[in-house]
């Protein structure tokens, strides 16, 4: 498990630090969305700003990923990132869906192995500071 674990980190981080670049530089190139509301959220996006912060948040998280450090912090930020991706394509793309769901899979195996940096927020009574 540890080495399933060990590639999909790499795996991940790959794809989040790419596709975070690809972002900014537009080195892979996508043809617009077929649904007029999804081009009308890319708009949105993008004249707001919000996608820089998206994709500077997915380049560090993958960044920390491929480099295996803060890898529980890499996992927290980059689960809020999934969780944007899953609902943009569940809402707007459901066709193209599958390297969302890929990334989530592979986040699963990670955090398999960093389970027990999470054990602390899945507890009903959370130990406080005296």
């Amino acid at each position: 498990m540890k080495t399933t674990s060990i590639v999909a980190r790499y795996l991940l981080g790959l794809m989040f630090t790419v596709f975070g670049l690809n972002g900014f530089l537009n080195f892979i190139h996508q043809p617009p969305p077929a649904n007029p509301l999804a081009m009308q959220f890319f708009v949105a996006v993008s004249v707001s700003h919000f996608a820089a912060f998206f994709f500077a948040v997915q380049v560090l998280g993958g960044l920390l990923l491929l480099f295996g450090y803060c890898v529980p912090l890499a996992l927290t930020v980059l689960a809020a990132e999934l969780y944007n991706i899953l609902a943009f394509h569940l809402t707007f793309a459901p066709a193209t869906i599958a390297p969302a769901l890929v990334a989530s899979v592979l986040w699963v195996l990670v955090f398999l192995q960093y389970r027990e940096s999470f054990k602390g927020i899945f507890s009903a009574n959370a130990a406080t500071q005296a």
